[in-house]
């Protein structure tokens, strides 16, 4: 594996692990605090699958760089400048709604990326992939059943889940950035092409929101970064929560 391929592996992986490890954070937020509680274990289930998936990506992360670091040293030994997460995903909650509306907009990109990973030509990326499209395909009937839900509910639901889409939206273009080193791993067929996954993800989106009574934003700035690692300010911020433990305690075990 020359230099140039093992980097585009490891910032493929670092940035599918980055992105699951603070979402799976962010819902885990919702811990206790669900609308219902059933609706409670709900989040909290896809919070811990999510995290699950994480692991995986960043322990092979951690083995493609060769540097001894495992998924704990990547996850909680890192800086904010060092991750390279989609922005979407470190939005902080908000309401109900807009919880919904972000996991709605990463999971149909997530479920159209791991299915397209079925049959990628690296057996760890595929053998990911094919646990993960199992949680992934709940994931977004989950969250496409409460956004058909909520936008064709009440006049209040109906505006709270419309602006939480207009206000998601920016952040939906940076999921597709791709790096200069990606064209390498789609030409081992290890990854899909980027532009196929986003007709298919246009289409789930189209459908869902139209069956929602809800409109798509035009004309919306949109904001681009993540896996360059230029982020939000938020992101800092979850991070000084997640990472507490280790940095006082380092090597802290249960």
């Amino acid at each position: 594996m020359n230099e140039n391929f093992k980097k585009a592996l490891f910032d493929y992986l670092l940035w599918m692990g980055d992105t699951t490890l603070v979402l799976g954070h962010r819902i885990s937020e919702w811990c206790g605090h669900g609308p219902i509680l059933e609706e409670d274990i709900a989040l909290t289930n896809i919070a811990l699958d999510l995290l699950g998936q994480a692991r995986m990506y960043l322990t092979y992360a951690g083995e493609v760089e060769g540097k001894g670091r495992t998924e704990d040293d990547l996850a909680y030994l890192r800086d904010v400048m060092d991750y390279k997460n989609s922005l979407l995903v470190e939005q902080p909650n908000g309401d109900f709604a807009f919880t919904i509306v972000r996991q709605f907009l990463f999971t149909a990109f997530s479920y159209h990326l791991q299915d397209a990973l079925l049959s990628s030509s690296d057996e760890r990326i595929r053998s990911i992939a094919e646990k993960a499209i199992k949680e992934v395909t709940y994931h977004l009937r989950h969250s496409s059943d409460w956004v058909t839900r909520l936008g064709d509910g009440t006049e209040e639901s109906h505006q709270k889940v419309q602006d939480a889409l207009n206000e998601a939206w920016m952040f939906t273009d940076d999921l597709f950035a791709m790096l200069p080193g990606d064209k390498l791993l789609m030409d081992e067929k290890i990854i899909p092409d980027f532009k196929i996954i986003r007709r298919k993800w246009n289409d789930t989106i189209k459908g869902v929101i139209e069956g929602a009574a809800l409109k798509l934003p035009t004309e919306t700035y949109m904001m681009n970064g993540g896996r360059e690692a230029k982020h939000t300010e938020h992101l800092g911020y979850i991070l000084a929560d997640m990472q507490f433990l280790q940095r006082a305690y380092p090597g802290a075990k249960w």
